[in-house]
């Protein structure tokens, strides 16, 4: 069987990274979230902290010291030579298309359900769940108040959106924008990996 890739959309607090990677371990294939940076600085010559800042935020209109292609093959640039936002988009796009050619594996956000479009083997997925939730499980893993968990999580959905709006002309979190969209609260975290093994599978077969 091809490759299969399991595009994963998440909002912040939802639990979305926490399932892709027990779906991972269930399925026994490679799970990738900021890795992903790592692996496309290392492919493109690039300083990974260059990726760090443009991580998921969409594009500043900058354009910076050097076109793409200017620097041969394995260069390491330093943190200073920067790129514009949309061409560390095409970089790590293009890191992505390669691990989807290379292997099945979990991919966290980052537009891959876009980037992967034209792979009939990708299938998106889209976490979410109730305010309360996510604020319970923020308070807990940021060590903050409610109030400032609140002030993280519309933070960092707001930059997702505009990242994922920005990139695709779809709309982040709408149903239509996915294979499946699926509230954690419903089932929890277990039971919403089950749920979703069993999807894939039969999905896939």
């Amino acid at each position: 069987m091809d490759n299969i890739v399991l595009s994963i959309g998440r909002q912040f607090g939802s639990g979305g990274g926490e399932i892709g990677r027990k779906l991972a371990d269930e399925l026994h294939i490679p799970y990738y979230d900021r890795e992903l940076l790592a692996i496309a600085a290392r492919e493109s010559g690039l300083c990974p902290e260059i990726f760090e800042k443009a991580d998921e935020r969409e594009s500043s209109g900058l354009s910076y010291a050097f076109p793409l292609g200017f620097s041969p093959p394995g260069m390491y640039l330093p943190c200073d030579d920067m790129l514009s936002n949309e061409k560390l988009f095409l970089l790590q796009s293009e890191t992505i298309r390669n691990l989807a050619e290379r292997e099945s594996c979990v991919i966290i956000g980052r537009c891959s359900d876009y980037i992967l479009r034209d792979n009939p083997n990708c299938l998106s997925l889209f976490i979410h769940n109730t305010l309360q939730n996510r604020v319970k499980h923020v308070t807990a893993r940021e060590n903050v108040s409610e109030s400032r968990a609140k002030e993280l999580i519309a933070k960092a959905d707001k930059s997702r959106a505009a990242y994922y709006n920005y990139y695709t002309n779809k709309q982040w979190g709408f149903a239509a924008s996915y294979s499946f969209s699926i509230d954690v609260s419903v089932l929890g975290i277990d039971g919403t990996v089950a749920f979703l093994k069993d999807f894939i599978v039969k999905r896939f077969k």
